[in-house]
């Protein structure tokens, strides 16, 4: 099946900048969408940024101007590119993927990477 590698999360300052990387493995799999999520404990998981197949990107207003989702079908991976953090990004951010493995389409997650944005 699909597997999902994370990766780039970590302790920055307010106004700086982290590129956060999820990598889809695996074999006879085709992507449809991409997708960051973020959680903080105490608040429900929020869609930060989407990328579908056909290139449409759409972004939650709190990060519009700020944040920048890309994607690499030849290596069948999404990018996050974050920058002017504010302490309010601080959350866990997820790597969400729809993939098809012949007819069938289902949602792979990733294992999560921390985000701390603090001074």
């Amino acid at each position: 099946q699909v597997q999902l590698v994370e990766s780039g999360g970590g302790l920055v300052q307010p106004g700086g900048s982290l590129r956060l990387s999820c990598a889809a493995s695996g074999s006879g799999f085709s992507i449809s969408e991409m997708d960051w999520y973020r959680q903080t404990p105490g608040k429900e998981r929020e869609l930060v940024a989407r990328i579908a197949s056909g290139g449409r990107i759409n972004y939650a207003d709190s990060v519009k101007g700020r944040f920048t989702i890309s994607r690499d079908s030849a290596k069948n991976t999404a990018y996050l590119q974050m920058n002017s953090l504010k302490p309010e990004d601080t959350a866990v951010y997820y790597c969400n993927v729809f993939a098809s493995i012949g007819p069938s389409l289902r949602p792979y997650w990733g294992q999560g990477t921390q985000v701390t944005v603090s001074s």
